[in-house]
């Protein structure tokens, strides 16, 4: 059976605010929330949990996905790798350099970018983007 779930692209306005969309949407009568990780994503969208438990597929309809793309764009990816290099001991600061590197130059993956990648990675979810 097909879960159809639906991502408000509006309310999402910087990376705290993918996850609490990502929450309301996916993890509505949970007593836990996902928290801003790019691995828990993944983890979430391999299923189980909260609105995707008990189905095999799923399609998730994102509304105003251009918003969500300018949102977690350019600027948001800089200031999310920024911070990481500020704690070297936790990330690499090598291949965090390396990412911002190619995010200046034009070349790198945006926030949005990876976000699209973890979805794609997943074949028992289809991604309407609208």
């Amino acid at each position: 059976m097909t879960v159809f779930l639906q991502i408000e692209g509006a309310a999402i306005v910087d990376i705290p605010s993918l996850y609490a969309e990502i929450n309301r949407v996916f993890m509505a009568g949970e007593d836990w929330q996902l928290g801003p990780s790019l691995d828990a994503l993944d983890d979430l969208l391999y299923g189980g949990h909260g609105a995707l438990a008990g189905h095999e597929t799923a399609t998730v309809i994102w509304r105003d996905i251009k918003h969500s793309r300018e949102a977690l764009g350019l600027e948001a990816t800089r200031a999310w790798l920024e911070d990481k290099l500020r704690r070297p001991g936790t990330f690499n600061a090598e291949t965090v350099g390396r990412q911002l590197d190619a995010l200046q130059r034009g070349e790198g993956q945006t926030y949005f970018d990876i976000v699209m990648e973890i979805f794609a990675g997943h074949r028992n979810l289809a991604l309407v983007c609208a």
